[in-house]
């Protein structure tokens, strides 16, 4: 008699569930293929070792499997790194977090108009111009390792110094522009690029930075398009696009109190 309970049925749905979550992200990764691939090869290796029982053929795929698992991890860093950031950003799991760390995080809260309007009044004047702009403001997850690969400025928010910095013969304009606890911390930085099929394609350079550092952290990063003059706002992986001064000051506003 086969002994199956309530402990069988927990197993097998956290299993699909964690093949239906490995599956979504292999298809927003354009990897479907790889992944039915390695469904196969592992339904193959079950039934060869498990049920027919062939030692020698069942013994190879065995020591496939050991060396394919550090091969999947090369392969797939992003997607994994990816699955890890959501994970850690649940809502859920950040409530733990916030009871043990509460004051550790770099999260601002209560952010005030003073941190806000400087931003958003700069990207308006920058946006009349024409002048590209990517301002990264940190959050939870900090960016140092971003911070080195620029210029250290350490300065208070002025609406006057970053229009200077994004001005078009200003040796930083080019790089993203770092805030982080209410301070300008660093320009001419170098942000991961994302490389998503799912950017329109009139998006630039600047745009699939800001998407990159989104993805990789919890920032949000405003960017003022040099080619059109409008400003978009990337978060957790997703555009926010051509946003008016009030819908840039309430974004900001509720994402930075949030």
């Amino acid at each position: 008699m086969i002994d199956f309970g309530i402990k069988d049925v927990v197993d097998i749905v956290l299993v699909a569930m964690m093949l239906y979550y490995v599956y979504r992200l292999m298809k927003e990764s354009r990897s479907l293929n790889v992944f039915i691939g390695i469904i196969v090869f592992v339904i193959v290796w079950l039934f060869v070792s498990q049920i027919i029982e062939m030692r020698l053929l069942g013994s190879i795929m065995d020591k496939l499997v050991s060396v394919g698992v550090i091969g999947l991890i090369v392969l797939f860093q992003e997607e994994i790194r990816k699955f890890l950031y959501t994970l850690g950003t649940h809502r859920r799991f950040q409530m733990v977090t916030r009871f043990f760390f509460s004051g550790n995080g770099s999260k601002e809260t209560g952010a005030d108009k003073q941190t806000i309007m400087p931003i958003v009044m700069a990207c308006i004047d920058m946006a009349r111009g024409k002048v590209g702009a990517l301002i990264v403001i940190e959050r939870t997850v900090r960016l140092d390792d971003i911070v080195e690969t620029g210029d250290l400025i350490d300065a208070n928010i002025n609406q006057r110094l970053i229009e200077n910095i994004f001005f078009k013969n200003s040796p930083l304009h080019d790089g993203a522009m770092i805030i982080a606890k209410k301070r300008i911390r660093a320009a001419g930085c170098i942000l991961p690029v994302s490389h998503s099929h799912d950017i329109p394609k009139d998006l630039g350079l600047r745009h699939r930075a800001a998407l990159g550092i989104s993805q990789s952290s919890d920032a949000i990063a405003v960017v003022v398009s040099e080619e059109t003059g409008r400003i978009s706002v990337a978060i957790k992986g997703d555009f926010r696009l051509r946003l008016s001064a009030e819908e840039l000051e309430s974004l900001l506003t509720r994402e930075m109190s949030g």
